[in-house]
């Protein structure tokens, strides 16, 4: 036993020469980390030299989440398909340098919508993944119908944007962020403006905002949060509804769908074990 031991210590690869193995593997995906993590550590040097170390961690964990592709790959013997790995990447730069960082989600108002609604669809491609490997084992007794397939990718999506909303709403109200984007809307309905006190809703208009006696002129009243939030979870809804329909049509028509195989991990074959001499 412990000679066997020794050897499987022996036949593990370091994850870096994984990384390595996997680059070489994937030469038009090189470029692609290669430029990304230069631009990065580019933002994180100005960003020091500002005196931003807020934007220096988030440069950090920007450079540690770009090897989870390669680790996914070389540690649980993954197969993460091109385009969704050029995605995820893109993906992460989009949230962390060009949203956070260059302020793009201030800029562009929907940047934020754009991402979430992504997310979903990515999010639903992983949890698709999960279950049509084992639904593909020998090992897994239950097989699952497409229906179920498609609808947990669905439920796995929906529950990641939920955990995401979590982490934004802790972050305000313990790291006193913004994560939540404010909303200014013109008008509020709610039924605690009913002048007789009744459980019926009134709608009044908005024009100005006072806060602590100083008048604040944004042509309505501040929603903190909520419409936010909501609206995150319905495009996270949307694209992950869109993803697990097409997911649904994949597997009924196994290897007909050139184009969910871009975006659905599979498990490595597994090499040929010689044979053993007697």
């Amino acid at each position: 036993m412990a000679k066997q031991e020794k050897k499987k210590k022996k036949e593990r690869v370091p994850f870096r020469t994984q990384w390595k193995q996997a680059a070489a593997e994937k030469k038009g995906m090189l470029a692609l980390y290669i430029i990304l993590r230069v631009m990065v550590i580019a933002v994180m040097i100005a960003q020091f030299f500002n005196g931003d170390y807020n934007n220096v961690f988030l440069c950090l964990l920007t450079l540690v989440l770009f090897t989870i592709p390669a680790f996914v790959e070389g540690r649980l013997k993954i197969d993460v398909p091109d385009t969704l790995e050029v995605i995820i990447l893109l993906f992460i730069f989009s949230a962390e340098i060009l949203g956070e960082i260059r302020e793009y989600y201030l800029t562009y108002p929907y940047w934020d919508t754009m991402l979430h609604t992504i997310n979903g669809f990515l999010m639903a491609a992983i949890g698709f993944s999960l279950i049509d490997i084992l639904n593909r084992s020998e090992r897994f007794a239950i097989k699952m119908s497409p229906f179920f397939v498609a609808l947990f990718a669905f439920c796995f999506s929906m529950t990641i944007g939920v955990l995401w909303e979590f982490y934004e709403f802790g972050a305000d109200v313990f790291l006193k962020m913004d994560m939540q984007k404010d909303t200014v809307l013109q008008e509020v309905t709610s039924v605690a403006l009913n002048p007789q006190g009744r459980n019926v809703p009134v709608t009044v208009p908005v024009k100005t905002l006072s806060v602590n006696g100083e008048e604040w002129n944004l042509g309505g009243y501040l929603d903190v949060g909520l419409h936010d939030t909501m609206a995150d979870l319905i495009v996270n809804f949307i694209g992950a509804l869109v993803f697990s329909v097409i997911g649904m049509f994949y597997i009924k028509g196994r290897g007909s769908g050139k184009f969910v195989r871009r975006f659905i991990p599979t498990r490595k074959a597994e090499p040929a074990k010689p044979p053993r001499r007697r």
